[in-house]
């Protein structure tokens, strides 16, 4: 799997787990301490997130990071 592949998977995962958990990306975005468009561009596959930053919303969605990644 390249690397656009992966990180439209992972936002479309996020985006999900986000959905599930009743958060709009605003306020998962400020639990984390990041605007909506860092959100926005993460959920769009359009950046390549630091380790941390899914630590932060794994945190937020109450969810270990694996389920972050578990895609396939």
């Amino acid at each position: 799997m390249g690397k656009d592949v992966f990180l439209k998977k992972l936002g479309k995962n996020i985006a999900l787990l986000r959905e599930q958990a009743g958060l709009s990306q605003t306020e998962l975005a400020l639990r984390c301490d990041k605007d909506r468009q860092s959100l926005n561009r993460l959920e769009k596959g359009r950046i390549n997130p630091s380790a941390y930053y899914l630590l932060e919303i794994a945190r937020e969605l109450k969810v270990p990071v694996k389920a972050l990644l578990d895609f396939e």
